[in-house]
């Protein structure tokens, strides 16, 4: 199947430089590796990542893009993100709780830097924030 096929738009929004093709390619291969960390280490998210993997394949390679898309762990993901501008409920809920616990107990260890655990804390509320204002579904 043809990426034209899974994502119409990929076609036209491949990025005219080279260099940049390359710089995003790069970027993406990173936010895939900090989403598979996501997968195993409890507190850090995955979905964010995978989709910004995602928007970096579909400016850098139409083939990595493919991948993604077809991938068994994220592709799911990536194809309710570009299908649906939306993430689904399930994976939100369980996202906050995560962030919850780990900022809770990152919060307790860090007992006695104040500034450590208000920076716990700010990057907790931003998560949370972002990830209500992304729309649901089902």
């Amino acid at each position: 199947m043809k990426s034209e096929q899974l994502y119409p738009q990929a076609a036209h929004r491949l990025h005219a430089s080279p260099a940049v093709r390359a710089l995003l390619w790069l970027c993406g291969v990173a936010a895939l590796l900090h989403a598979a960390l996501g997968v195993v280490l409890p507190g850090l998210p995955t979905t964010p990542f995978v989709l910004v993997a995602g928007a970096c394949f579909v400016r850098a390679s139409p083939r990595a893009h493919r991948w993604l898309l077809r991938n068994r762990l994220f592709g799911p993901l990536l194809r309710e993100w570009e299908e649906h501008r939306s993430v689904p409920r399930r994976v939100k809920r369980l996202a906050l709780a995560s962030m919850l616990i780990l900022a809770s107990a990152s919060i307790w260890f860090f007992a006695g830097k104040p500034w450590i655990q208000a920076a716990v804390l700010g990057g907790m509320l931003v998560g949370a924030v972002v990830l209500s204002r992304t729309r649901s579904r089902h």
